[in-house]
């Protein structure tokens, strides 16, 4: 199973990774991106990992 985390001091709350899979990522009033799943059966969350423009999401099988 992958693990999921993300580098609040580095997320910008751009939005792209809760639009791209809102199962896994969701932004909150803080205005930074947290993981609320591990698991999507629908994403590939290394892609969603990949598209993130300050490289603060990590995917770690």
């Amino acid at each position: 199973m992958s693990k999921v985390t993300i580098d609040s001091s580095t997320c910008v709350g751009c939005g792209l990774c809760e639009q791209s899979c809102p199962e896994v990522f969701e932004l909150q009033g803080d205005g930074v991106a947290h993981v609320k799943s591990q698991n999507c059966a629908s994403c590939n969350l290394q892609e969603v990992a990949d598209s993130c423009p300050v490289s603060c999401i990590k995917v770690n099988e």
